[in-house]
């Protein structure tokens, strides 16, 4: 048996077809698959992942397994893996025992939808996953809400997603997915991986997000009315915050109100307010109606 610290044997190009093959696998447009099959970016990932001893990996849709393999072999204490396929699921622990049987032990392989997932078989600290295209901004926010063990992580996803989680106030493209994690985050471009390394191939690159989980922004409001804000801000993001508000605040004259209470000019637009700044507006009280006098 190879030793504590061995490589694995990491998939092929011809390994990924043949086992997706032999297992009646077709990528699924549904479900966002598009795997791996170049070992210098599973490696690299996991490089730029800087996994330590004690960490818990948590990776979302390890497919068939190309990235799990390297993540092993960077040395985490232990790796959950969450996929949402049965087959794949089942697949993968019998892939890692041929190729990495030195460290099968460290692995749980969970059937679950990540959108889904509450409590895991163990705490994790760390998340590196190729985030499925169609919901990686959710399955990123729920993994966030509901795992706060989780304290960075490294994700792979859609360039133009990419942009947004990591765009800043003001930018072009600056909007929901912006704000939203940067309440629980503070997100990095971390590099560029070519569309040349999946299969099948996509239609778009992709790049890696870095993020570092850091305390929410100081507020009397829940982060759901902070999050009911910044939607409500950004459905027309065309127009000024008096008015796109107006449907939140119950009027035009009251969003007008609770902004200045807020210290925010109505006259701007939601991509010009931080998170900061939209928790402070979701912690102003409604105005009250008049008092009823009693007979």
């Amino acid at each position: 048996m190879p030793e504590e610290g061995a490589p694995a044997r990491l998939l092929t190009p011809t390994d990924v077809r043949e086992l997706a093959g032999r297992l009646g696998v077709r990528p699924s447009k549904r479900l966002g698959q598009n795997f791996v099959i170049e070992s210098g970016t599973v490696r690299r990932i996991a490089v730029l992942a800087a996994l330590r001893p004690d960490d818990v990996v948590l990776e979302v849709g390890p497919g068939l397994g190309s990235l799990t393999l390297a993540l092993l072999e960077a040395g985490p204490g232990q790796l959950v893996a969450v996929e949402i396929d049965q087959v794949l699921a089942g697949e993968l622990p019998r892939t890692i025992a041929a190729r990495a049987p030195h460290l099968a032990g460290r692995v749980v392989v969970v059937t679950a939808d990540a959108l889904k997932i509450g409590e895991l078989p163990a705490a994790p600290s760390v998340l590196v996953a190729n985030l499925p295209y169609n919901v990686a901004v959710p399955v990123l926010l729920h993994l966030l809400a509901v795992l706060p063990s989780l304290t960075r992580g490294l994700v792979m996803v859609q360039a133009e997603v990419a942009d947004r989680m990591c765009a800043g106030p003001g930018s072009r493209v600056y909007g929901t997915p912006s704000v939203k994690l940067a309440w629980y985050a503070a997100a990095r471009a971390a590099g560029t991986v070519p569309r040349t390394v999946f299969w099948p191939v996509p239609n778009v690159d992709s790049r890696l997000v870095a993020f570092t989980r850091h305390d929410p922004p100081a507020t009397t409001a829940s982060r759901e009315e902070v999050f009911a804000v910044i939607d409500a801000a950004f459905t027309q993001r065309r127009k000024t915050l008096r008015a796109a508000l107006a449907g939140w605040a119950g009027s035009a004259a009251e969003a007008e109100r609770r902004l200045r209470a807020a210290g925010i000019d109505p006259g701007l637009r939601g991509e010009a307010l931080g998170v900061a700044e939209f928790a402070r507006l979701a912690a102003v009280h409604p105005e009250l109606p008049h008092t009823i006098r009693s007979s």
